[in-house]
C-alpha cells in the first residue's frame, strides 16, 4: 500500500515538472528565436518479489514478479527545429534558415543565440540591445585595394562607423563598347557644319579627378576620308577648357604626343587595331587600351614645376570579338563610354547584410564597400546547450566545442536580414500536452486518495 502511495507521489512530482516546462513554452510562445523544451518521463526502479524461473522437464519458466516505485523524468530536452520567420524591415535584425548560432560577447564570456534582433550602439558595433552583448564576426581588411574578409582568423566585433568617409578616387579606367554605323558618311575638305555633324559621333563621359572633381570626356569618332574601314578617334577632357587640361593619347605611354587616334576595323565589322599619333599599333589581339591624360586643374606642379597629370585607361574592347568590344556595322551608332571607376567623396549612408552573413556599406558617392561578415556557430550536439537567459546558451561537457565559421558552410545555415525567427511553440501541442498532463496529476492525486481511505479502513479495524 505505501508503495503505491509513494508511487503516486512521484508522478503527481514530475507531472508538475512537466507542467513547468509546458508553462515555460507557453510563457514563451512570442519570444524571439526560443526553442521549446520537451519532458520525458521513465519508469523508477522496481521492488522484486520474486526472480524468474527456468524452465524444467516437468514445468515450464516462471516470470519475475516486480513491482514498480514509481516513475523520474528522463530528459528536459530543447527541440531546435526551425522556428516561422517574420519580416521586420528592421535592416539589423538577421534570422537564421537552418543549423546555427549567432556568436556573442559579454567580455571575455561567450554566448550563443538564434534571435538576430541586434542593433547599433553610440560607437557603432553591432550588439543585442536588450543586454549589450556584441555580435563576432569578421571586419574587411584592405588587401591592394579590395576589402577582403578573412573568415579563418579569430572572430571579433562587428563595427558599421556610419559616416565614415569613403576618398575620392581618380577615374583610372574607362571602358566603350557598342557600335560605329558602317554608312556614316565620310567628311570631304569643304564640308558644312550640318556635314560635319552628320559624320561625326560624339561620346560624353563623367570622369573624376583625384580631388574628386567632375570633368567631362569627349570623344568623337569621324570616317576616315579614303579608308572605309577606318574611324579617327579626337580625344579631349573638358572641351571648353581643352587648352589648359592638354588632353594627350597614347599607346604604352602616360603621355601621348597628340589627342587622336584611329580605330580599324576588318571587313566584318570586327575591331582589328588601334593606331596613336605617334604610329603606335596595338598588339594582334588582346584589348585595345589606350593611356590617356590631361593636366589637373587647381593643383600643385610636381617637383620639375610640370603640371600634375592624371592618367586614365581607354578600353575600346578586345580585338576581333564581336562582344564587349567597339564594331562596324551597318547599324545605327551607339558606341558609349558605359563604365568608368573613380568618384567622389562620400560618407557611410546605410549597409545591408545578404544570406552569407557579408555586411556591406553604402556610401553616399554610390560606391559599395564590404564592411564585414557575421559569424555562426555549430555543435556536434545542439541538445546539450546549457541555457544562460536572455534567450542565449552556453557550451557544456555534452554540447562539443563550437565550430565557428561563415555562413552555408559545414552545415551551417544562412541568414535573412531584415527579418527575424519567431518561437517554435505550437499552442496547440502545448494545450493538448497541458490537458494529458492535468489528467495524469488527477490520476496520481486519485491513487493517493484512494490508499488513504485504504489505510483508514485498515486504521478502523480495531475499534
Amino acid at each position: 500500500m505505501m508503495r503505491s502511495l509513494y508511487s503516486a507521489v512521484s508522478g503527481m512530482q514530475n507531472h508538475q515538472t512537466r507542467m513547468d516546462v509546458i508553462g515555460n513554452n507557453v510563457a514563451n510562445v512570442n519570444t524571439t528565436g526560443f526553442k521549446r523544451g520537451r519532458v520525458n518521463f521513465q519508469d523508477m526502479i522496481s521492488q522484486q518479489l520474486s526472480g524468474a524461473a527456468s524452465p524444467t522437464d516437468e514445468v515450464g519458466g516462471v516470470n519475475p514478479k516486480e513491482v514498480g516505485l514509481g516513475m523520474q523524468v528522463a530528459s528536459i530536452d530543447t527541440i531546435f527545429t526551425q522556428g516561422n520567420l517574420q519580416s521586420t524591415g528592421v535592416a539589423t535584425d538577421v534570422a537564421i534558415q537552418g543549423n546555427g548560432f549567432f556568436v556573442m560577447k559579454d567580455g571575455e564570456q561567450t554566448y550563443y543565440t538564434r534571435a538576430g534582433d541586434f542593433s547599433l550602439d553610440k560607437n557603432g558595433t553591432l550588439v543585442n540591445p536588450a543586454n549589450g552583448m556584441r555580435v563576432q564576426g569578421w571586419m574587411a581588411r584592405d588587401l591592394n585595394g579590395e576589402m577582403v574578409v578573412q573568415t579563418a582568423a579569430s572572430p571579433t566585433d562587428l563595427v558599421i562607423p556610419v559616416g565614415l568617409k569613403d576618398p575620392a578616387k581618380a577615374t583610372e579606367n574607362v571602358d566603350f563598347r557598342c557600335n560605329l554605323n558602317k554608312n556614316t558618311p565620310e567628311i570631304l575638305e569643304g564640308a558644312t557644319a550640318a556635314d560635319i555633324a552628320k559624320g561625326t559621333w560624339n561620346t560624353e563621359f563623367k570622369v573624376y579627378d583625384s580631388f574628386g572633381n567632375t570633368h567631362n570626356l569627349a570623344v568623337a569618332f569621324t570616317r576616315v576620308v579614303g579608308n572605309p574601314n577606318q574611324w579617327q578617334a579626337d580625344v579631349q577632357v573638358d572641351p571648353e577648357n581643352a587648352g589648359q587640361t592638354q588632353t594627350r593619347v597614347g599607346l604604352g605611354t602616360t603621355d601621348g604626343v597628340g589627342n587622336t587616334f584611329l580605330v580599324n576595323f576588318d571587313n566584318t565589322g570586327r575591331l582589328q587595331s588601334v593606331t596613336d599619333t605617334a604610329g603606335n599599333v596595338t598588339n594582334p589581339e588582346g584589348q585595345a587600351i589606350l593611356q590617356a591624360s590631361f593636366n589637373v586643374p587647381a593643383a600643385n606642379p610636381d617637383e620639375n614645376g610640370n603640371p600634375y597629370r592624371q592618367t586614365l585607361n581607354i578600353n575600346l574592347g578586345t580585338i576581333g570579338s564581336m562582344r564587349d568590344t567597339i564594331t562596324q556595322s551597318a547599324s545605327k551608332s551607339s558606341t558609349k563610354a558605359f563604365y568608368q571607376d573613380g568618384y567622389t567623396l562620400g560618407y557611410l549612408d546605410n549597409f545591408k547584410i545578404d544570406s552569407s552573413g557579408v555586411i556591406t556599406g553604402v556610401y553616399s558617392n554610390g560606391t559599395n564597400r564590404t564592411l564585414g561578415q557575421i559569424a555562426l556557430a555549430t555543435f556536434a550536439n545542439q541538445g546539450g546547450l546549457e541555457k544562460a537567459g536572455s534567450s542565449t546558451y552556453s557550451e557544456s561537457n555534452n554540447s562539443g566545442i563550437a565550430d565557428v565559421g561563415e555562413s552555408g558552410v559545414a552545415g551551417k545555415g544562412s541568414m535573412l536580414a531584415g527579418s527575424l525567427e519567431m518561437s517554435n511553440v505550437d499552442l496547440t501541442e502545448q494545450f493538448t500536452d497541458m490537458i494529458v498532463t492535468q489528467r495524469g496529476f488527477q490520476a496520481n492525486g486519485k491513487v493517493i486518495q484512494t490508499d488513504d481511505t485504504l489505510l483508514d479502513t485498515v486504521l478502523s479495524l480495531k475499534r
